[in-house]
């Protein structure tokens, strides 16, 4: 009986493999248009993003341009080595985890605020306008809002500066003292982005069974009472996502709002590791150290997105795949 079953099993693994080969060819002669229309996007992704990371070589060398990278001469694991010596490094790395946290946590409280507020609204009208009012920020780059955001903040003249002064304070330097520029940097993302944001928790909360309000208003709840028991509770597994998906960005403060906002006074507390990584590298032509430090942050950001969406698959039952 034993060999029958042992015979058995041999003959079904082929037969189970050519099954699965033919479902392939059948899905592929059938939706053949559709892998179709999926060639453009794979190739701008080999292009712009799996050709270069050829030169993650550059780490390993003492690059020089004029040289290539056939040429360079291989110095090994020297600027990961020069990487934990450098004196800027540990503060860098510890402006961009302070930045990154807070972004994350404020850009989850104030969307997930906004949205139970928003659906206490019975007006739809002013619903809607209200939505569209905090989403339109999303569409406005870094470039125009730091423009906007120098006028307004500045301490001479600026708007907001012009309020304090009438209010009986001192003019603050907001772009050029190091912690108001932090404040600044959280407050403007949150900002541009909570609209954006709202939207997700505006979709969990269409998914609520209105049955659930309507017995707890039979049972005396007020307006309060079911939102603190009904909709926060219903509100809790997407939230539980999104911040464990967010541990995945906590070494991304932001370049393009960094970039268009800080200046050399702010650099002991405004300075993450992007930035430092653009200075050193295209501006001071280490390009080989300001890979390693690129890919050092890859590395680790990798390991922190594989640890977030286990996370969420333990905590919230999310599952990507």
């Amino acid at each position: 009986m034993g060999d029958v079953g042992v015979k058995e099993h041999t003959l079904e693994t082929p037969r189970k493999g050519r099954a699965i080969k033919a479902r392939q060819r059948w899905n592929m002669q059938r939706n053949w248009s559709l892998h179709l229309m999926l060639v453009p996007a794979v190739l701008l992704a080999i292009v712009f993003q799996y050709i270069p990371m050829g030169g993650i070589v550059i780490a390993f060398q003492d690059f020089k341009p004029y040289l290539g990278f056939t040429e360079s001469k291989w110095v090994g694991w020297d600027n990961f080595k020069y990487l934990f010596l450098y004196p800027d490094v540990g503060q860098v790395i510890w402006n961009t985890l302070v930045i990154a946290f807070f972004k994350i946590i404020a850009g989850l409280i104030a969307p997930f605020l906004f949205a139970i507020l928003l659906n206490e609204v019975r007006l739809n009208a002013f619903k809607r306008v209200s939505q569209t009012l905090v989403y339109l920020p999303h569409f406005l780059s870094w470039v125009i809002l730091g423009g906007i955001l120098l006028d307004i903040l500045s301490p001479q003249g600026g708007m907001v500066n012009k309020l304090v002064v009438a209010l009986g304070g001192d003019p603050i330097f907001f772009l050029g003292d190091g912690t108001w520029f932090r404040i600044t940097l959280i407050v403007s993302d949150v900002w541009k982005e909570f609209g954006f944001g709202t939207i997700v928790f505006l979709a969990s909360l269409s998914g609520i069974n209105p049955a659930l309000y309507e017995a707890a208003e039979v049972d005396g709840a007020n307006r309060f009472k079911q939102t603190l028991h009904i909709t926060i509770p219903a509100l809790m597994p997407i939230t539980i996502v999104l911040m464990t998906l967010s541990i995945g960005n906590i070494l991304n403060a932001g370049f393009d709002q960094v970039f268009n906002l800080y200046n050399p006074l702010v650099y002991d507390k405004g300075d993450i590791i992007d930035t430092f990584v653009y200075r050193l590298g295209i501006l001071n032509g280490k390009m080989s150290f300001a890979t390693a430090v690129g890919l050092f942050k890859s590395v680790v950001a990798t390991i922190l997105i594989v640890i977030s969406y286990r996370m969420a698959y333990k905590l919230a039952n999310y599952r990507v795949f």
